[in-house]
């Protein structure tokens, strides 16, 4: 079995890849329809909560989610970014205050250790970072997390990588991606993305995702995007 990677080195290749998550038009490109999920996302959240004061951004790399929702929700007054890398949270900051007044708090540390309060956050988002998570015990305990956090009627946005429980159609989708990466630029880049992705990622399938949301208290989940072997779903406090 590969060993993965540790949390400081995955800190370290972001530390070092701030711009390419910097380009709102286009987030991260070796995610399949970043684009869009970030769209229908910021949207879906600002119709379900249109008044919104306070957000959190989970693995918030350079800001974009955030910087999409506040085109969308004039109210925010709070902002809370967790990120490991203090460049993309400085990078984030950054943006952020560029175009909103609202307070902002730059939390750099693993998500797992930071300690999210009760009945805060009327959104939270996350992207691309649930995939860090390593065990069922982690994965149950940060949802636990982010449920409590919200306030009544809470919503929970999450974008991410994910596998699938039944092996033939793992690797035909798996295979697919492969496809997207290599067209996307070449087989070299394709391998190394599956390189980082073994060393890096333990990402869990949308049907495991969306059994967690109930076992933890939300009464409502609706799956927003899929494509591949990417999805993006809502839980509702």
């Amino acid at each position: 079995m590969t060993r993965k990677s540790t949390v400081e080195e995955i800190k370290n290749r972001f530390d070092n890849d701030v711009e390419r998550f910097s380009v709102l038009q286009t987030g991260q490109s070796s995610t399949v329809d970043a684009p869009l999920t970030l769209e229908i996302i910021s949207a879906g959240a600002a119709a379900h909560h249109p008044n919104a004061t306070a957000i959190l951004d989970v693995g918030c790399g350079a800001g974009n989610y955030t910087l999409k929702l506040l085109e969308k929700l004039p109210n925010v007054q709070t902002i809370d970014l967790i990120d490991l890398s203090r460049p993309m949270l400085d990078r984030a900051a950054e943006r952020i205050s560029a175009v909103s007044t609202a307070s902002v708090t730059t939390h750099q540390t693993d998500m797992r250790e930071l300690d999210l309060g009760a009945n805060k956050f009327d959104v939270i988002t996350a992207a691309a970072t649930l995939h860090h998570l390593r065990t069922d015990e982690q994965w149950e305990m940060m949802f636990t997390k982010f449920y409590n956090a919200l306030k009544p009627g809470g919503s929970f946005w999450v974008s991410d990588l994910m596998t699938h429980d039944i092996p033939a159609v793992q690797d035909i989708l798996w295979g697919k991606y492969g496809d997207y990466l290599s067209d996307l630029k070449d087989e070299a880049y394709r391998d190394h993305v599956f390189d980082y992705v073994g060393k890096e990622d333990t990402p869990k399938p949308l049907s495991y995702q969306l059994r967690l949301l109930d076992k933890v208290g939300f009464s409502q989940a609706e799956i927003l995007h899929k494509n591949t072997v990417f999805g993006a779903y809502v839980g509702i406090k």
